[in-house]
């Protein structure tokens, strides 16, 4: 079932949730999103983007985000030594693509000490609507097999964005059965079946605009992992070329269909 109301953190009652108050994290940070083949970099302080790259993530083309790295660090002005943050999108979506940013901004963290925050790269998405669309919406993404991730977001006139529920995976249908075409948001691409309102691209650069809990804390960097989502053929390669299994799922209800 998704949850399409407010929590009750974000009190939205007679249609004017209030716009939540900006949190502490802030400086210089790097933002690197990989969730989908529309890959991006950016540099952001506070509210301000320095820089901003897009980087393809599709096959073959996933060598991009580290000469993307430099590229706005560079374009900047901006020594890695005066970073404050790593921020990265964490999922879920495209395994390889997930795996690649993880590993390049861990590798990052752990040579630099910079603190690492994971955001949810359906709400660097649901950042990038356009003024117009504001209120309770689900933005959905493509999950394969027929089904699709799913997350109840709520988006003020601002811009600002915060989720609304839990992240979910949903077949297809029961998308369409418990929401209506003026709720949904595709991210990237949406099926036939799936009309909505709007399709997104999530974008490092809006990060400014991302509110919720992840901001709170940093990730632990030996632990953390991508929300990958589901087991991705890519996934089971990976862990029979390596001999062990990946850390499990990270707070991603999955529904087994």
């Amino acid at each position: 079932m998704i949850n399409c109301g407010m929590s009750s953190a974000l009190d939205s009652s007679a249609g004017s949730a209030a716009v939540p108050a900006g949190s502490a994290l802030g400086g210089v940070m790097l933002i690197l999103e990989a969730s989908t083949t529309a890959g991006s970099v950016a540099l952001v302080e506070g509210d301000r983007v320095l820089a901003e790259r897009e980087v393809a993530m599709g096959a073959g083309q996933s060598d991009g985000l580290f000469p993307a790295v430099q590229d706005v660090l560079r374009e900047g002005g901006i020594q890695p030594s005066a970073l404050s943050a790593l921020v990265c999108g964490d999922g879920p979506g495209s395994f390889t693509s997930l795996r690649i940013a993880a590993s390049l901004v861990k590798g990052l963290g752990y040579g630099s000490g910079l603190p690492l925050y994971g955001v949810p790269s359906m709400l660097l998405a649901a950042a990038a609507l356009p003024p117009s669309i504001s209120g309770d919406l689900v933005l959905h993404a493509d999950a394969l097999r027929g089904e699709r991730y799913v997350l109840p977001v709520h988006r003020w006139p601002t811009g600002r964005v915060a989720a609304a529920g839990p992240a979910a995976r949903i077949p297809i249908g029961e998308l369409l059965a418990q929401t209506q075409a003026s709720q949904r948001v595709a991210v990237v691409t949406s099926p036939e079946e799936l009309p909505g309102v709007a399709t997104v691209v999530p974008r490092a650069a809006l990060l400014p605009q991302v509110d919720g809990p992840w901001r709170d804390r940093p990730v632990d960097l030996a632990s953390w992992e991508p929300q990958y989502g589901r087991l991705a053929e890519a996934q089971v390669k990976w862990e029979a070329s390596h001999g062990r299994a990946l850390p499990p799922l990270l707070s991603l209800p999955l529904n087994a269909g």
